[in-house]
């Protein structure tokens, strides 16, 4: 490879940016390739590392909790998500945000998805003794009523998701009030309201998830509008999704993109009616 070519400059940002996030451990990623693919793993850190990563718009612990939200919910990919577990808790992630990522991908992804990602961070967490984890006690509250618990999901949906969420909940009223139940009640009542996250992150997971996933456009969408209601932007959401390209590919990046742009017409049409 030229030194002076666009290619090598990109590999080498990659390259510095991957053992920022990877420590001396980044040339794994090349050696474990080199006896079967080297171009694999040159395309990775020149892709992922060196074009990926190094855009602007999300922080490198930002992009890791998202990657442990995506490669939670697909489920498919453990050395991939210890990788990246590892990955945050070296650029500065704490381990409660990562338990709290898992927990949250449960509402997307099922809790066999969570179960076995939470196996991999328990792993991961073990490996480094010095982190001096100390999962937080149960937050099991039996003075509230169930009737308390449904009005505090129902405003957090209303202040997160807004009338995207509250259609979605209105939807099933005819045929399945007991799952609209249990969305606000579970998802919003009990796992939206923990702490260790702050509402934009949990969006950014969410958007991360249901992109990678491929099979929730109109969740997404949703929680598009959820992530700028809370204070995200624009750019992060389409950082977001062009980050699933490296690790859910291109198919569900463009869907994930097709969901952007009808959430962001909306809202400009939104603006237009109000101004």
């Amino acid at each position: 490879m030229n030194a002076t070519s666009p290619s090598a400059d990109r590999f080498e940002r990659g390259l510095a940016i991957l053992h920022e996030i990877a420590g001396p451990e980044g040339s794994a990623i090349l050696n474990g390739l080199g006896d079967i693919a080297p171009d694999l793993a040159r395309l990775t850190v020149e892709f992922g590392y060196g074009d990926v990563y190094a855009r602007p718009g999300l922080t490198l612990a930002q992009r890791q909790l998202i990657n442990i939200a995506a490669l939670t919910a697909l489920g498919t990919a453990a050395p991939q998500l210890r990788f990246h577990l590892d990955g945050a808790l070296n650029v500065g992630v704490e381990p409660a945000a990562i338990v709290e990522t898992i927990i949250h991908v449960a509402v997307y992804a099922g809790f066999p998805a969570a179960l076995n990602g939470m196996a991999v961070a328990k792993a991961a967490f073990a490996a480094r003794p010095d982190l001096g984890f100390t999962p937080p006690a149960s937050r099991a509250d039996g003075a509230e009523t169930l009737r308390e618990r449904h009005e505090r999901g129902l405003a957090a949906l209303d202040r997160i998701d807004g009338e995207a969420g509250e259609r979605v909940v209105a939807s099933l009223a005819g045929i399945a009030p007991d799952l609209a139940d249990y969305i606000v009640d579970f998802a919003f009542a009990d796992v939206y309201a923990r702490p260790g996250l702050d509402l934009k992150t949990r969006e950014l997971a969410t958007v991360a998830a249901c992109t990678a996933l491929g099979t929730a456009a109109a969740q997404l969408r949703v929680h598009l509008h959820g992530l700028l209601n809370v204070g995200g932007t624009r750019e992060e959401a389409i950082e977001t999704i062009t980050q699933m390209a490296v690790y859910a590919g291109f198919p569900a990046a463009l869907n994930g993109i097709a969901a952007a742009r009808e959430v962001f017409a909306e809202r400009d049409a939104a603006d237009r009616a109000d101004g």
